[in-house]
């Protein structure tokens, strides 16, 4: 657990999200055809992919990855900032299949590949959060001096 207040913030939002992804994971593998309840957790899925992924990846790649490179750590906010342009291809092709099913409004072709690009999604948030976890937020107690740290997380909840 991270002793900084941006490294809580984003350690809470992170845990927030896999269990989203794990619900959605869940229901995607075993509902032959969109349900009403699995329209609603769509709804927040769609939600989640369209403001606080952007949200998220955006405010690191801005104020934390940036220090990360100037830390010596280059290589890997490259790999972060890689992981989360391919997140957001997925997510670009996803959005519109998931606001289709949550209208109501799905064909056959159109389930099948919600449900390819949804696991897809999945997995490679799942597998970034975990790099996050092991990577970026033990180094933020290096990266940020309290002022800073208290100035981004000022920052951060301003744009929620």
């Amino acid at each position: 657990m991270s002793t900084t207040q941006v490294g809580r913030m984003l350690d809470e939002e992170h845990r927030t999200n896999l269990d989203l992804l794990a619900r959605v994971e869940q229901a995607i593998g075993r509902a032959p055809a969109a349900t009403e309840e699995l329209t609603r957790l769509l709804q927040r899925f769609a939600h989640a992919i369209e403001f606080d992924i952007g949200r998220h990846f955006q405010f690191e790649e801005e104020f934390l990855f940036p220090r990360m490179a100037e830390a010596g750590d280059g290589a890997m906010a490259e790999l972060m900032t890689e992981e989360h342009q391919s997140i957001r291809e997925v997510a670009a092709e996803l959005l519109p299949l998931v606001r289709l099913v949550a209208a109501g409004q799905v064909d056959e072709e159109s389930w099948d590949r919600l449900r390819m690009l949804t696991l897809e999604l999945v997995e490679r948030q799942v597998s970034h959060i975990q790099k996050e976890t092991m990577a970026l937020l033990p180094l933020l107690e290096d990266l940020l001096d309290a002022q800073t740290d208290g100035e981004l997380a000022l920052e951060y909840s301003a744009e929620a």
